[in-house]
Protein backbone atom coordinates (compact mmCIF):
# COMPACT_ATOMS: atom_id res chain seq x y z
CA UNK A 1 0.00 0.00 0.00
CA UNK A 2 1.56 3.49 -0.65
CA UNK A 3 1.98 5.64 1.72
CA UNK A 4 0.48 9.42 1.56
CA UNK A 5 2.83 11.92 2.68
CA UNK A 6 0.02 14.56 3.58
CA UNK A 7 -1.45 11.74 5.80
CA UNK A 8 1.33 10.90 7.19
CA UNK A 9 2.67 14.80 8.16
CA UNK A 10 -1.20 15.17 9.73
CA UNK A 11 -0.54 12.59 11.97
CA UNK A 12 3.00 13.44 12.80
CA UNK A 13 1.70 16.86 14.12
CA UNK A 14 -0.49 15.44 16.14
CA UNK A 15 1.13 12.48 17.93
CA UNK A 16 4.81 12.24 16.93
CA UNK A 17 7.74 13.60 18.43
CA UNK A 18 9.30 16.95 17.15
CA UNK A 19 12.36 15.08 15.74
CA UNK A 20 10.17 12.27 14.24
CA UNK A 21 7.89 14.92 12.53
CA UNK A 22 11.02 16.51 10.89
CA UNK A 23 12.22 13.24 9.79
CA UNK A 24 8.84 12.04 8.15
CA UNK A 25 8.49 15.80 6.84
CA UNK A 26 11.77 15.88 4.87
CA UNK A 27 12.13 12.53 3.88
CA UNK A 28 8.04 11.87 2.43
CA UNK A 29 6.90 15.13 1.56
CA UNK A 30 9.23 16.64 -0.95
CA UNK A 31 8.32 19.66 -2.67
CA UNK A 32 7.97 19.50 -6.08
CA UNK A 33 11.27 19.84 -8.54
CA UNK A 34 9.70 23.62 -9.53
CA UNK A 35 8.95 25.03 -6.56
CA UNK A 36 12.69 27.57 -7.21
CA UNK A 37 11.30 28.66 -10.26
CA UNK A 38 10.38 32.42 -10.37
CA UNK A 39 11.98 35.49 -10.41
CA UNK A 40 12.37 38.87 -8.36
CA UNK A 41 11.49 42.21 -10.41
CA UNK A 42 12.02 45.66 -9.43
CA UNK A 43 8.77 48.08 -10.27
CA UNK A 44 8.48 51.18 -10.70
CA UNK A 45 7.60 53.30 -7.62
CA UNK A 46 8.27 57.12 -8.57
CA UNK A 47 9.15 57.46 -5.05
CA UNK A 48 12.74 57.18 -3.02
CA UNK A 49 10.68 56.99 0.29
CA UNK A 50 11.90 54.43 2.87
CA UNK A 51 8.76 51.70 1.88
CA UNK A 52 8.32 50.54 5.49
CA UNK A 53 5.34 48.16 4.67
CA UNK A 54 3.34 46.41 1.89
CA UNK A 55 0.14 44.80 1.13
CA UNK A 56 -2.45 43.45 -1.28
CA UNK A 57 -5.45 42.12 -1.28
CA UNK A 58 -5.31 40.22 -4.48
CA UNK A 59 -3.32 40.09 -7.09
CA UNK A 60 -4.63 43.44 -8.71
CA UNK A 61 -5.00 45.89 -5.84
CA UNK A 62 -2.25 46.80 -3.13
CA UNK A 63 -0.73 49.37 -1.28
CA UNK A 64 2.57 50.25 -0.12
CA UNK A 65 3.50 52.25 2.86
CA UNK A 66 6.66 54.79 4.16
CA UNK A 67 8.55 57.59 5.55
CA UNK A 68 7.04 61.15 5.71
CA UNK A 69 2.98 60.37 5.10
CA UNK A 70 4.15 58.41 1.73
CA UNK A 71 1.14 55.93 0.71
CA UNK A 72 1.29 54.14 -2.72
CA UNK A 73 -1.40 52.14 -4.46
CA UNK A 74 -1.95 50.18 -6.96
CA UNK A 75 -4.27 48.38 -8.88
CA UNK A 76 -2.69 46.45 -11.91
CA UNK A 77 -0.26 44.33 -9.65
CA UNK A 78 2.25 46.92 -9.29
CA UNK A 79 2.80 47.31 -12.88
CA UNK A 80 2.32 51.14 -12.37
CA UNK A 81 2.13 52.92 -8.53
CA UNK A 82 0.49 56.07 -8.28
CA UNK A 83 1.43 58.51 -5.28
CA UNK A 84 -1.65 58.89 -3.05
CA UNK A 85 -2.55 61.81 -0.95
CA UNK A 86 -0.72 62.00 1.99
CA UNK A 87 -2.91 60.94 4.93
CA UNK A 88 -0.91 62.09 7.70
CA UNK A 89 2.88 64.13 7.75
CA UNK A 90 4.44 61.32 9.80
CA UNK A 91 6.15 57.70 9.68
CA UNK A 92 3.71 55.15 8.20
CA UNK A 93 5.19 52.22 9.93
CA UNK A 94 2.60 49.46 9.45
CA UNK A 95 -0.60 48.48 7.72
CA UNK A 96 -3.57 46.08 7.04
CA UNK A 97 -7.00 46.00 4.63
CA UNK A 98 -9.73 44.00 5.05
CA UNK A 99 -11.05 44.83 1.53
CA UNK A 100 -10.70 47.75 -0.28
CA UNK A 101 -12.39 50.46 1.44
CA UNK A 102 -11.45 49.33 5.05
CA UNK A 103 -7.84 49.51 6.53
CA UNK A 104 -5.71 50.75 9.00
CA UNK A 105 -2.06 52.08 9.42
CA UNK A 106 -0.10 52.59 11.98
CA UNK A 107 1.77 56.27 12.36
CA UNK A 108 4.84 57.20 14.04
CA UNK A 109 5.14 61.06 14.94
CA UNK A 110 8.78 62.57 14.94
CA UNK A 111 9.18 63.13 18.77
CA UNK A 112 10.65 66.82 17.91
CA UNK A 113 7.87 67.62 16.29
CA UNK A 114 5.14 67.24 19.09
CA UNK A 115 3.53 70.09 20.12
CA UNK A 116 3.48 68.74 24.03
CA UNK A 117 5.65 66.21 25.86
CA UNK A 118 2.16 64.74 26.38
CA UNK A 119 1.13 64.22 23.04
CA UNK A 120 1.14 60.61 21.62
CA UNK A 121 4.31 59.28 19.81
CA UNK A 122 2.02 56.71 18.07
CA UNK A 123 -1.15 56.89 16.80
CA UNK A 124 -3.52 54.35 14.02
CA UNK A 125 -5.13 56.53 11.64
CA UNK A 126 -8.83 53.82 9.60
CA UNK A 127 -9.89 54.20 6.51
CA UNK A 128 -13.61 53.34 5.60
CA UNK A 129 -14.02 54.64 1.81
CA UNK A 130 -10.84 53.40 0.46
CA UNK A 131 -8.33 56.27 1.31
CA UNK A 132 -10.30 58.93 0.62
CA UNK A 133 -10.78 60.08 4.22
CA UNK A 134 -8.66 59.26 7.41
CA UNK A 135 -9.87 58.85 10.97
CA UNK A 136 -7.06 59.03 13.47
CA UNK A 137 -7.26 56.73 17.42
CA UNK A 138 -4.64 57.92 19.35
CA UNK A 139 -2.86 54.49 20.94
CA UNK A 140 -1.60 55.51 23.79
CA UNK A 141 -1.43 58.87 26.02
CA UNK A 142 2.33 58.80 26.47
CA UNK A 143 5.60 58.09 24.46
CA UNK A 144 5.27 54.97 23.46
CA UNK A 145 6.66 54.24 20.37
CA UNK A 146 5.33 51.39 18.51
CA UNK A 147 6.58 50.28 15.47
CA UNK A 148 4.64 46.98 14.40
CA UNK A 149 0.88 45.74 14.72
CA UNK A 150 -0.45 42.38 13.92
CA UNK A 151 -4.24 41.07 12.87
CA UNK A 152 -5.99 37.67 13.84
CA UNK A 153 -8.13 36.22 11.31
CA UNK A 154 -10.99 37.38 13.88
CA UNK A 155 -10.42 40.81 13.97
CA UNK A 156 -8.36 41.59 16.95
CA UNK A 157 -5.21 44.13 16.08
CA UNK A 158 -2.24 44.19 18.28
CA UNK A 159 0.53 46.81 18.44
CA UNK A 160 3.60 46.27 20.21
CA UNK A 161 7.63 48.27 20.12
CA UNK A 162 9.91 49.60 22.78
CA UNK A 163 9.42 48.58 26.18
CA UNK A 164 8.36 45.78 25.30
CA UNK A 165 4.53 47.70 25.13
CA UNK A 166 1.46 45.70 24.04
CA UNK A 167 -2.05 47.59 23.24
CA UNK A 168 -4.49 45.73 21.54
CA UNK A 169 -7.94 46.73 21.00
CA UNK A 170 -11.17 44.59 20.17
CA UNK A 171 -13.70 47.78 18.40
CA UNK A 172 -11.48 47.48 15.24
CA UNK A 173 -9.01 50.49 16.46
CA UNK A 174 -11.59 53.04 18.10
CA UNK A 175 -10.07 52.49 21.55
CA UNK A 176 -6.79 50.84 22.52
CA UNK A 177 -5.88 49.51 26.15
CA UNK A 178 -2.31 47.99 26.88
CA UNK A 179 -1.46 44.18 28.09
CA UNK A 180 1.16 43.28 30.27
CA UNK A 181 4.14 42.56 29.03
CA UNK A 182 6.93 39.71 30.62
CA UNK A 183 9.82 41.44 28.70
CA UNK A 184 11.23 45.30 28.33
CA UNK A 185 13.14 44.55 25.49
CA UNK A 186 11.78 45.75 22.17
CA UNK A 187 9.68 44.29 19.98
CA UNK A 188 9.57 44.10 16.63
CA UNK A 189 7.30 41.23 14.79
CA UNK A 190 4.57 39.15 15.85
CA UNK A 191 1.82 36.51 14.60
CA UNK A 192 -1.28 35.72 15.15
CA UNK A 193 -3.23 32.59 14.14
CA UNK A 194 -6.81 33.25 16.15
CA UNK A 195 -8.12 35.52 18.52
CA UNK A 196 -6.25 33.81 21.03
CA UNK A 197 -2.91 31.90 20.17
CA UNK A 198 0.13 34.61 19.37
CA UNK A 199 3.95 34.87 19.10
CA UNK A 200 5.88 38.31 19.38
CA UNK A 201 9.90 38.35 19.26
CA UNK A 202 12.46 41.25 19.46
CA UNK A 203 15.91 42.27 20.70
CA UNK A 204 17.45 40.23 23.68
CA UNK A 205 16.59 36.98 21.91
CA UNK A 206 13.34 37.81 22.62
CA UNK A 207 10.19 35.41 21.93
CA UNK A 208 7.06 34.68 23.63
CA UNK A 209 3.50 33.41 23.24
CA UNK A 210 0.27 33.83 24.07
CA UNK A 211 -2.62 31.42 23.94
CA UNK A 212 -5.75 33.36 25.41
CA UNK A 213 -5.17 36.35 23.45
CA UNK A 214 -2.62 38.38 25.06
CA UNK A 215 -3.63 38.39 28.51
CA UNK A 216 -0.56 36.46 29.67
CA UNK A 217 2.59 36.15 28.07
CA UNK A 218 5.37 33.20 28.43
CA UNK A 219 9.25 33.98 27.69
CA UNK A 220 10.63 30.96 25.49
CA UNK A 221 14.37 30.54 26.79
CA UNK A 222 16.75 29.97 23.85
CA UNK A 223 19.49 27.13 25.26
CA UNK A 224 22.55 28.26 22.99
CA UNK A 225 25.44 30.71 24.73
CA UNK A 226 24.81 33.16 21.88
CA UNK A 227 21.43 33.53 22.39
CA UNK A 228 21.71 37.46 23.93
CA UNK A 229 23.45 38.60 21.00
CA UNK A 230 20.16 37.45 18.68
CA UNK A 231 17.90 40.54 18.09
CA UNK A 232 14.57 38.90 16.53
CA UNK A 233 13.00 40.86 13.91
CA UNK A 234 9.97 38.93 12.50
CA UNK A 235 8.13 35.34 12.86
CA UNK A 236 6.32 33.24 10.99
CA UNK A 237 3.65 30.67 11.88
CA UNK A 238 1.94 28.19 9.55
CA UNK A 239 -0.22 26.55 12.06
CA UNK A 240 0.00 25.80 15.92
CA UNK A 241 2.91 24.02 15.92
CA UNK A 242 5.29 25.28 12.85
CA UNK A 243 6.86 28.19 13.39
CA UNK A 244 10.12 30.51 12.04
CA UNK A 245 12.25 33.32 13.57
CA UNK A 246 14.70 35.48 11.76
CA UNK A 247 17.04 38.38 13.19
CA UNK A 248 20.23 39.94 13.23
CA UNK A 249 23.20 38.50 11.66
CA UNK A 250 21.46 35.88 9.24
CA UNK A 251 19.92 34.27 12.00
CA UNK A 252 16.89 32.22 11.23
CA UNK A 253 15.15 30.01 14.19
CA UNK A 254 12.92 27.07 13.69
CA UNK A 255 10.24 25.42 15.97
CA UNK A 256 7.91 22.40 15.49
CA UNK A 257 6.13 22.20 19.06
CA UNK A 258 4.40 25.28 19.03
CA UNK A 259 7.13 27.66 19.96
CA UNK A 260 7.70 25.84 23.39
CA UNK A 261 11.75 25.24 22.33
CA UNK A 262 14.00 26.59 18.91
CA UNK A 263 16.49 25.38 17.01
CA UNK A 264 18.67 27.28 15.14
CA UNK A 265 19.23 26.73 11.15
CA UNK A 266 21.78 27.36 8.92
CA UNK A 267 21.67 30.30 7.43
CA UNK A 268 23.87 31.61 3.66
CA UNK A 269 23.87 35.32 4.79
CA UNK A 270 25.26 37.23 7.94
CA UNK A 271 23.15 40.43 6.88
CA UNK A 272 20.16 41.27 9.19
CA UNK A 273 17.10 39.80 8.76
CA UNK A 274 14.03 41.69 8.75
CA UNK A 275 11.31 40.01 7.99
CA UNK A 276 10.18 36.05 6.68
CA UNK A 277 7.20 34.73 5.76
CA UNK A 278 6.54 30.47 5.39
CA UNK A 279 3.54 29.58 2.65
CA UNK A 280 3.72 26.15 4.15
CA UNK A 281 5.76 23.83 6.09
CA UNK A 282 8.53 23.66 3.01
CA UNK A 283 8.59 26.69 1.23
CA UNK A 284 9.76 29.89 2.68
CA UNK A 285 11.35 33.62 2.12
CA UNK A 286 13.44 36.20 4.39
CA UNK A 287 14.75 39.26 3.68
CA UNK A 288 16.85 41.87 5.03
CA UNK A 289 19.97 44.17 5.53
CA UNK A 290 21.89 44.97 2.02
CA UNK A 291 19.04 43.57 -0.59
CA UNK A 292 19.02 40.41 1.03
CA UNK A 293 16.57 37.63 0.10
CA UNK A 294 16.94 34.07 0.92
CA UNK A 295 14.65 30.90 -0.12
CA UNK A 296 13.80 27.50 0.82
CA UNK A 297 11.39 24.60 0.31
CA UNK A 298 12.51 22.21 2.78
CA UNK A 299 11.41 23.91 5.67
CA UNK A 300 14.51 25.95 6.41
CA UNK A 301 17.01 23.12 6.20
CA UNK A 302 18.72 24.68 3.30
CA UNK A 303 18.30 28.40 2.16
CA UNK A 304 19.92 29.28 -1.24
CA UNK A 305 20.52 32.94 -1.66
CA UNK A 306 17.71 34.86 -4.55
CA UNK A 307 18.87 37.43 -6.80
CA UNK A 308 17.43 40.93 -5.31
CA UNK A 309 19.19 43.57 -8.18
CA UNK A 310 19.13 45.63 -5.50
CA UNK A 311 21.56 46.10 -2.05
CA UNK A 312 18.84 48.46 -0.58
CA UNK A 313 17.50 46.98 2.82
CA UNK A 314 14.27 45.22 2.21
CA UNK A 315 12.05 45.54 5.48
CA UNK A 316 8.96 43.60 4.99
CA UNK A 317 7.95 40.35 2.59
CA UNK A 318 3.91 40.12 1.54
CA UNK A 319 3.24 37.12 -0.06
CA UNK A 320 -0.41 37.25 -1.26
CA UNK A 321 -0.15 33.36 -2.50
CA UNK A 322 2.54 30.78 -3.89
CA UNK A 323 2.75 32.73 -7.13
CA UNK A 324 3.10 36.41 -5.93
CA UNK A 325 4.64 38.33 -3.63
CA UNK A 326 6.19 41.49 -2.95
CA UNK A 327 9.09 43.00 -0.93
CA UNK A 328 9.49 46.87 -0.11
CA UNK A 329 12.57 48.62 1.39
CA UNK A 330 14.50 51.78 1.22
CA UNK A 331 14.47 54.20 -1.43
CA UNK A 332 10.63 53.52 -2.38
CA UNK A 333 12.09 49.80 -3.62
CA UNK A 334 9.25 47.38 -3.96
CA UNK A 335 10.06 44.04 -5.83
CA UNK A 336 7.58 41.80 -7.25
CA UNK A 337 7.83 38.17 -7.46
CA UNK A 338 6.46 36.26 -10.02
CA UNK A 339 6.49 32.32 -10.10
CA UNK A 340 7.40 30.38 -13.72
CA UNK A 341 5.08 28.30 -15.23
CA UNK A 342 6.41 24.39 -14.46
CA UNK A 343 8.86 22.66 -16.97
CA UNK A 344 7.40 19.84 -18.01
Amino acid sequence: MRLNPKSLLCRARLGLRPALRLLILLLLCSPPAHSQDGVWSRQKTGSLAWLHGVFFLDENRGWAIGSKGTLLKTRDGGVSWQVGTKPSPDILRDLYFVDEQNGWILCEANVYELKHKEDPRTYVIQTTDGGESWKRADISDGDSRLVRMVFSKGGRIWAFGEGGTIFTTRDSGLTWAPVPSPTRHLLLGGVFLDDERGWLVGAGATIMQTSDGGSTWQLVRLTEASQGAVRFAAISFIDPHWGWAVGSGGSVYHTSNGGRSWRRQASPVAADLLDVKFLDAFEGWAVGAEGTIIHTVDGGEHWTVEPSGTEHSLERVFFLNRDHGWVSGFGGTLLHYRRLPAKR
